[in-house]
């Protein structure tokens, strides 16, 4: 095709995008975003951003929708362009005061229930489906595993067909005095307290891997979504998640297929630095396995030799093993309704 044939082509596109309310992505420009009005709440008004790269596969029916996870917004390109690549049609959310859905002035990732975040997981379903995507993988990292375990537990959509989670935050990685008696405390006070703030903003523990880049130059992180240090988490939030994991703890029977992927090694304190760019720098890889694997009855359980705690984000070849193990268990759930139970 000539080049003053392409033109008219991508202004159509690029008209058709704008007029439906997607813009261009100022961050990855081979995507598109769009943004969409939650109303207000406690802090006033909300918004969630829905970011796109449909896959050029006349005709392709599957989506994938992925889910962002604590001090994060959607910086995976790489991740994207691969589902796409493999006709899956990529979408993520940058959840209410996230990333690009920041407002002047918001407070970083307040929150009262995890619940406020499914509606933010809704719109992006509802694109989906007006797109003609209608079989739904719903993927999420951390923070952003426990909401969307939580949603699908509690809220399904025929639509989706598999949760695909990348080291969820379903259990607190802290001593046990402090599960024990200073969570609980912070539960209760939250409750009428909520903006108390309940630990210290710095995080030591994930800043040397989560805001720098791989040895092959991947990332490119902005520091004003992604800070290096962490803001201050207040009681609402705490509250917010311990409510979120006894649900999915004790109360949990998800019916579609569970891909639970985690890292094989936990960095704690003590450990050498040269642990930290292999190893889950932010939760117990061994909670993430005990109340995964109870999740539903259909989970498959996939350990990452030397993975960092966001497994995409590891090093060349650990990402490369990551993705042949979701592409491989995708090429199988997607078409087989057979549950196999608590396989590994």
């Amino acid at each position: 095709m000539k080049f003053h044939h392409i033109i008219p082509i991508a202004l159509a596109v690029c008209s058709s995008a704008f007029a439906s309310g997607w813009q261009l992505d100022t961050l990855f420009p081979d995507y598109e975003t769009r943004t969409v009005d939650q109303g207000t709440d406690y802090d006033g008004a909300v918004r969630s951003t829905i970011i796109r790269k449909l896959a050029q596969c006349p005709g392709s029916r599957r989506g994938v929708l992925y889910i962002h996870g604590y001090n994060d917004y959607f910086l995976q390109d790489d991740m994207g362009r691969r589902f796409a690549d493999s006709c899956y049609n990529f979408y993520a959310v940058d959840l209410r005061r996230y990333g690009r859905s920041l407002r002047p002035g918001d407070p970083r990732f307040d929150i009262r229930d995890m619940r406020e975040y499914f509606p933010d997981i809704d719109s992006a379903i509802i694109d989906m489906k007006r797109h003609g995507i209608d079989s739904i993988v719903l993927m999420g990292h951390s923070t952003g595993g426990l909401t969307t375990s939580l949603y699908m537990n509690e809220h399904p959509d025929t639509a989706i067909r598999a949760l695909v989670l990348n080291s969820p935050f379903l259990d607190w990685n802290q001593s046990k005095v402090q599960e024990k008696v200073l969570i609980p405390a912070m539960q209760c006070i939250g409750r009428w307290w909520p903006r108390l703030t309940a630990m210290p903003g710095k995080s030591a523990a994930y800043a040397p891997t989560g805001s720098t880049r791989t040895e092959d130059d991947t990332w490119t992180i902005d520091n004003d979504w992604k800070p290096v240090e962490w803001p201050a988490i207040n009681a609402g939030w705490i509250r917010a998640v311990d409510s979120a994991h006894d649900a999915v703890q004790n109360h949990s029977d998800i019916r579609v297929p569970i891909l639970l992927m985690h890292s094989d090694r936990t960095y704690r304190n003590g450990d050498s630095a040269s642990l930290r760019d292999s190893s889950d720098t932010v939760l117990d890889v061994d909670d993430i396995s005990h109340y995964g694997r109870r999740l539903g009855p259909d989970v498959t359980e996939a350990t990452v030799k030397g993975g960092t705690h966001d497994l995409v984000r590891s090093a060349p070849g650990i990402r490369e093993a990551t993705y042949r193990t979701i592409f491989s268990w995708l090429d199988r759930k997607m078409d087989d309704k057979k549950p196999t139970i608590n396989s590994k």
